[in-house]
This record gives C-alpha cells, structure tokens and sequence, in this order.
C-alpha cells in the first residue's frame, strides 16, 4: 500500500511535517490526530495528490484506488443526485464516454466497439448506476431524489452525496477529512457501521470524539511538526501519549539537574588555574546536556483551551416564544410548520433532526436573517443573542488578521482585551496578525469563539459550533457553556458535545410539532 519516505513539509518558514516516514499496514483504521493548525489535513492532501511537500517520498501503487472525502461538497455539480454520484467513478465514466464514441462509429468499426463492450463488461460498467442508486439509498435518498438538482440539497445532504461520490468509487484507501461535520445523527452512523466492515485501509481526520473511539485501531498525532505513532483504539492513544509526556517531562527534570550541578562546578572553579581545564570541560558538557533537552518536546496541544462564556446583562425570564410558526424561504413551501416552543433563560437547548429539515433555517429565523414564513415569534426583554453561524466565511473578512476580526465583529473590545481572549483560545500573538484567509478552518472558528466571547451576550445560537474544533477546543467550549449562565440553543451532531451541557433536547420531524424534552425526563413543555 502507500509509503511515506523522510517527507518534509514547509509553508514559507514554518514547518509543518518533519522527516516523516510510515508504511500503512494493510486494512487498519487510522486516526490522525493533533492541535488546530497543525498540518492534518495538509498531510491528507499531499497523500491524496493535490498537495505538494519539500522532500521526501509518497508512494501510491497502481492497485491502490484513493477515496477522497473533502471538507466541503463540489462548487460545480452534475444535473442531477445520480449522475453527480456516478461521476464518483471517473475510471468508469470516462470509459462509458469510449463507449458512447464507439456507437458513432460502429457501422466503421465494429471492432472497435466489440473490444469496449466487453471491457465495459469486464468492469461491470452496467452495474455502475444500480450500484449508484443502492449507496445513495443507504445513505438516506429517496428514489423521487434521484433525478432533483444537487445545488437545491442543504449543506448535510451535499456532503452525503460527496460520501457516495466517494463510495461509488470502490475505494480500497479511504481518507476521510473531518467526514462527521455535516452529517446527521442516523448519518454518523451509518458511516459507522459501512467502516467497521470496510476491507481496507482507513485514514481519517475526526475532532468528533465517538467517532474516533468507535473506528481508530491506530492513532498518528502530529505535533510540532513530527509525527508519532501509538497502536490500538483512542483511549489507548491518550494513556500512552500521557505516559510519554511524563517521562519526557522526567528526563528534562534529571537533565536540568545535571547542568545546574555541573553550572556550580563551573563557577567555584572557573577562576582557579588548577581547574580551568575541567570547567572548560564542563561547560562543553553543560551544551550537549542543553541540546539534548531542547530534543526533549512536549507536545504544543498538551496546552489546554480555557475560557469562560460571560453575560453582560441578565435577560428576562422567557428568552424567546414561537407560536405556530413555519419555517423556510419565500418561495418555497415552508420547510417546518406549526412550530410551538418557548426558551426560557437558563435553557441550553440541542435542536436534533435529519439533513435537510430546517434545523439551520430555523436558527436563521430566530437570530432574524431571515423572516418566518407565518406564525408569531417573541424575543423576550433585555435578551442579546450570540450567533455563530455554520459557514464562518460568511462572517469573517478573510483580507483581515484575527485581531481586526473580532474588534470588526464586537465594536467597543479593547485591543488588549481581544488579544487575551485569543489567548485564551491559543492563537498566540504572532497567530493573531496572520490573515484570517490562510488559517485552518480550526483557526477560523476559534476567531469566531472570541468574537461571541467579547460581545458577552446573553443567548448564544450555535450552528454547528464545533466543526472544524480540535478535542481540546470542543471540551473547552463544552465546559464553558456548562457553566454560562445564559440561554444557548445549538445545532450539532457531536453527539458527547451536546451531552456534556444540554438541559433539553428540541426535537424536529417534518409532520409533528417541535417537541421540548428535558434531558433528566422530568419536563415536557
């Protein structure tokens, strides 16, 4: 399978994969994992071809087929859900268009054609669109969907028909790059499970951290430019790294010890003559102690993501009342109706549904971007909402650094005040002045965080607020809602997110109300 040789990876002076070398062992499944802007997804590029590295190596044999899982769905799709699931198999496609030239020419040579035919056969070429139909299906499409416009899907279902595009492929190296962020809950799992039994390799990038445990039987984490390898499950990985830390930790201490021993030797007898030899000695010995500890690195995300969602003013006591209201665009029939839900403040509400449903709309309605197709909807005395929106680009000035972001998006914050808040989330100073538009998508949203953390508001809508988040990060941001002593109503499918803070969970179906149900069982509103 693929070989990675002493792979060097720079952008400009930074480096990002340091003398990396890995043969993937046949049909395992392996996580990489590492800090927000480490390099992940840059590795996941140079594998799949469309990212150039400095030195080194990579390997593809002829026999190993690739499927790519991006972060974002195709700009320029096909007509149709079918045909853009059958341009998955390029191989298979361009020979149905062989084909199809043949069948012009067959009264010229039929030859010709005959040969094609038999390779079409060969390859199972007519079995390609039933196969379409059978992984589009498994994914959740309906029949009716097969011959409807791509553009039309909301972001979810987009990025299923890129999982399919990739499956319909018959991948034997599957690469995966954040794969959860806009499925639904039924979704994850059925990726899942189709993974537990897939016969090859598996390479993939997941901040979603049931994901991780439920496939990883080997952890690669990238880290200050190198690469470390730990066999077995995510848990695993965590016990090891620890313990490594520790004894990386424990060499460091004995190594200072001995160059604070040999410093004092060096000061009592530096000055005598008898001695200057061995202190000139010992001086060599002190620099050779200090390389060494300079080869002795912690990891950078041992670091930890700290920070506390704070309220300006304290909002009333009902926050935000829907009464009979119906969701969706003007034009369209409404993609949710008869909405009944009241937030009260203090409420941490997790909005479940499929793709497709009207989850995201809805947030848009209630924050005001868009207006509700009828019903009546309140927004309570003395309530500042927070929004984070799904796609960040639409918020963020990527000509912009991080600083003028958040001062942009949260006018009166003080300069000061805004580089502590990055702090905070571990974009340091010299981070902080890079432009928005070269960082990761990790990156992006921890600018996004800060600039919710320094407006202060009291109701934080959340649409998908972890895509994109490392672990850390998404514990961090776990824990700050926990203890915000606003209201928050969120879209997520990082299922251990929203059960680390959730007092409720809204839920959505296309022929019901919305129902409230607490998380302790005791409340139905």
């Amino acid at each position: 399978m693929v070989i990675i040789r002493n792979l060097i990876k720079k952008f400009g002076s930074r480096l990002i994969i340091d003398n990396f070398s890995f043969q993937f062992p046949k049909d395992k499944k392996i996580a990489i994992v590492g800090a927000n802007g480490a390099g992940k997804t840059t590795l996941l590029d140079i594998i799949c071809g469309s990212e150039e590295y400095d030195d080194g190596s990579v390997i593809v044999p002829k026999d190993c087929i690739i499927g790519y899982l991006p972060q974002s769905p195709c700009g320029h799709p096909k007509d149709t859900i079918l045909d853009e699931c059958i341009s998955g198999n390029v191989q298979l496609c361009e020979l149905q268009e062989r084909l199809n030239e043949a069948l012009l020419n067959i009264a010229d040579d039929y030859d010709s054609y005959e040969k094609i035919e038999q390779e079409c056969s060969d390859k199972n070429l007519y079995a390609l669109e039933a196969d379409a139909k059978g992984i589009l299906v498994g994914l959740g499409f309906e029949n009716s969907q097969f011959g409807a416009d791509p553009r039309n899907l909301s972001g979810g279902w987009r990025m299923r028909l890129e999982l399919a595009k990739m499956l319909i492929n018959n991948p034997n190296f599957i690469v995966l790059d954040e794969p959860t962020n806009h499925l639904d809950l039924p979704s994850i799992t059925w990726l899942e499970q189709y993974l537990k039994t897939f016969k090859g390799i598996l390479l993939f990038v997941s901040h979603d951290r049931d994901f991780v445990n439920n496939l990883a039987d080997m952890v690669m984490h990238l880290s200050n430019a190198n690469m470390n390898v730990y066999h077995g499950d995510f848990e695993s990985f965590l016990e090891q790294k620890e313990e490594a830390t520790r004894t990386i930790i424990k060499e460091r201490e004995t190594l200072k010890k001995k160059q604070d021993q040999l410093h004092g030797f060096v000061e009592r007898f530096r000055a005598k003559a008898s001695k200057a030899k061995q202190a000139q000695s010992k001086i060599r010995m002190i620099e050779k102690l200090k390389q060494l500890e300079g080869r002795l690195v912690v990891d950078d995300d041992s670091r930890k993501v700290k920070f506390k969602m704070m309220v300006g003013t304290q909002s009333g006591k009902i926050v935000a009342e829907l009464n009979d209201c119906a969701v969706g665009y003007p034009g369209s029939e409404p993609l949710l109706r008869n909405l009944d839900l009241r937030i009260i403040r203090g409420d941490k509400i997790a909005i479940i549904g499929t793709n497709g449903i009207g989850k995201s709309t809805l947030l848009k309605s209630i924050v005001g971007e868009i207006q509700f197709a009828s019903g009546n909807f309140t927004l309570g005395t003395n309530v500042t909402m927070g929004y984070y929106e799904q796609e960040q680009l639409n918020i963020l000035d990527l000509g912009i650094n991080a600083v003028d972001n958040v001062l942009k998006l949260a006018p009166g914050i003080t300069h000061q005040q805004v580089m502590t808040i990055l702090g905070c989330l571990l974009i340091t100073k010299d981070n902080a002045k890079k432009l928005v538009g070269v960082m990761s998508g990790g990156e992006k949203s921890k600018v996004a965080i800060a600039a919710l953390l320094a407006c202060q508001s009291n109701f934080l809508v959340l649409d998908e607020p972890t895509n994109h988040l490392d672990m850390s990060s998404t514990e961090a941001l776990s824990e700050a809602l926990a203890s915000y002593e606003g209201t928050v109503l969120t879209v997520s499918h990082n299922r251990s997110f929203i059960a680390s803070f959730a007092t409720h969970f809204c839920l959505l179906d296309r022929h019901n109300k919305a129902e409230l149900i607490s998380c302790d069982d005791k409340d139905k509103r």
